[in-house]
């Protein structure tokens, strides 16, 4: 369940775009419609590249490219991008729960790769933003294994807690991932209630883990531990930690050329759910995640083709 966005990338041969819009680099900021004004401006002199996004979508079509049965929450406008979402979502598999704004845009994520494949998000949420607390039921939670939710819903503050609420009623577990580290800031309290209230599963990059907890992220790892079942610590080139209240295990990212970073988090847990879901241990979960976030930040954006999936899928029979 997430923000359901359409990703508009572009390639920056420097950072002053980002100076000139005010969007700190390595940052998700949102902006109003003005704003996406502006930076569509900006991408009309640009080569750009189209492709479905937002955390949770990239997680769904990480976990239907991988073989699982997949559902998808969300709300999109009356528009070119709501149908090019919504189809998107039926090609690959996955049920489409989506609500329809009768007068909102669709939501859109303007996103800047930096050279060495930093991404920098402008997104402007639309309809996205108005997915209510009040639309939700417990029949859009039932039959799944697990909820994977964006912190970036963070911001509707009932949806969040009315979402995780069904899902537990369901017999869902609940897993978070943190989404960037200033509005994990912005958010502090609430993030600590729901990740000790409902949240089985947690995802965080290491500056993530830092914000939510002020510690490093070995120490992160483990302090997460107090609040949830299983915690994950992104590193980048490094890898990832990955801890329980029992252990905390290290495995190490492939050594690949990094091109965009743009999903590579949200790759790795979905990959990592993918594991659990197949009855693998917490390493061999981690491997899988290490897999498949190697393949997508070799690329722009996060489209893989058929015949990578099938390349990827064989390697986790080997693991």
């Amino acid at each position: 369940m997430g923000n359901a966005l359409v990703d508009v990338l572009v390639s920056l041969q420097d950072d002053s775009i980002l100076h000139e819009l005010l969007l700190p680099k390595g940052s998700m900021t949102l902006i109003d419609e003005n704003k996406f004004h502006t930076i569509k401006e900006y991408f009309n002199k640009m080569d750009t590249h189209l492709s479905t996004g937002g955390s949770a979508g990239n997680a769904i079509r990480t976990l239907n490219s991988l073989g699982a049965q997949t559902g998808y929450i969300g709300k999109i406008g009356k528009d070119y991008y709501g149908d090019f979402y919504r189809n998107s979502l039926i090609e690959q598999g996955t049920q489409a729960h989506l609500f329809v704004s009768p007068s909102l845009s669709s939501g859109v994520a303007s996103t800047f790769i930096s050279k060495g494949g930093e991404r920098t998000f402008g997104t402007y949420l639309g309809a996205a933003l108005s997915l209510s607390a009040e639309e939700l039921t417990i029949d859009l939670f039932q039959g799944y294994t697990y909820l994977f939710i964006e912190g970036y819903l963070v911001q509707n503050h009932d949806l969040i807690k009315r979402a995780m609420e069904l899902a537990k009623q369901a017999g869902v577990k609940v897993c978070l991932d943190l989404a960037s580290y200033n509005i994990v800031k912005e958010d502090h309290e609430l993030f600590t209630f729901l990740v000790e209230k409902y949240v089985d599963i947690v995802f965080a990059n290491e500056e993530e883990a830092k914000a939510f907890t002020g510690m490093g992220p070995q120490e992160a790892v483990k302090e997460l531990t107090n609040y949830c079942e299983i915690a994950i610590v992104k590193i980048g080139g490094r890898g990832s930690l990955i801890a329980t209240k029992q252990e905390v295990i290290h495995e190490p990212a492939l050594p690949v050329p990094c091109v965009d970073t743009t999903g590579a988090g949200d790759f790795y847990a979905a990959a990592f759910l993918y594991g659990l879901s197949k009855h693998y241990t917490l390493r061999q979960c981690a491997k899988i995640g290490s897999i498949v976030a190697a393949e997508v930040v070799q690329i722009i954006g996060t489209n893989l083709s058929k015949e990578k999936w099938t390349e990827i899928k064989h390697k986790i029979s080997n693991i």
